[in-house]
């Protein structure tokens, strides 16, 4: 359980212990409680800070209708190594939701916390977070212009600044481990809809990031 506006902070106690000369045997103040010897650092140790966490966030579209409020009041914490999954109506915001971590889409109320970094308007903060969240979007967003394992290959080489090697050899395991091993030097254009979403989940795992955002993950395999 979170408690507090700040997610960094965890109150373990406070107050005055003792007295070298109590006024008065009744108002004695106990010694302090002393130290299980059977406990360890971990179990004294204050409870770790979500890598995602969200808190009262707001995000409200405009339309020709009016304002429309996408998101209202939406709370979030999500350990790390855990799996958590969105469902609801088409419409209900969930792929806003998940934008929202990423800073692709900008929320007007509350406060973001990736990795306890706050998403705000600070782009060096956004290029961090983006660099170590990867995602898979709905419509695959591949690079039509680009072969399967240079779709794969680009963002290693530019953002992580990786060898081409190294990052041809990680393109191949992915495509291995994906089961399409055999697309490496077809188009996006020449692949099933299936296809290309598996290369846009090896596109996503080749920057080996921290945190992965998928959208509808499944849709077309």
């Amino acid at each position: 359980t979170l408690t507090g506006r700040n997610p960094t902070t965890y109150a373990v106690g406070s107050g005055a212990v003792g007295s070298s000369v109590p006024a008065h045997p009744a108002e004695r103040v106990p010694p302090p409680p002393q130290r299980d010897p059977t406990m360890t650092e971990s179990d004294t140790a204050s409870p770790p800070v979500p890598m995602i966490l969200l808190e009262d966030v707001h995000l409200t579209l405009g339309s020709a209708a009016g304002e429309v409020n996408i998101l209202r009041g939406v709370d979030l914490g999500v350990a790390a190594g855990e799996t958590v999954g969105v469902v609801g109506p088409s419409g209900s915001g969930k792929s806003t939701l998940i934008r929202t971590i990423n800073r692709l889409e900008e929320h007007q109320q509350g406060q973001i916390f990736v990795e306890g970094t706050e998403l705000t308007n600070d782009l060096k903060n956004i290029e961090i977070i983006r660099s170590e969240v990867g995602m898979v979007f709905q419509q695959f967003n591949l690079f039509p212009h680009l072969t399967v394992r240079n779709n794969i290959m680009r963002a290693p080489i530019w953002v992580r600044k990786m060898p081409r090697s190294e990052a041809m050899k990680i393109a191949d395991e992915l495509l291995e481990r994906v089961g399409i091993p055999e697309q490496a030097d077809k188009y996006p254009g020449q692949l099933s809809g299936g296809q290309q979403q598996r290369v846009a989940i090896a596109r996503s795992l080749a920057m080996q990031p921290k945190i992965m955002l998928f959208d509808e993950p499944t849709s077309a395999l």
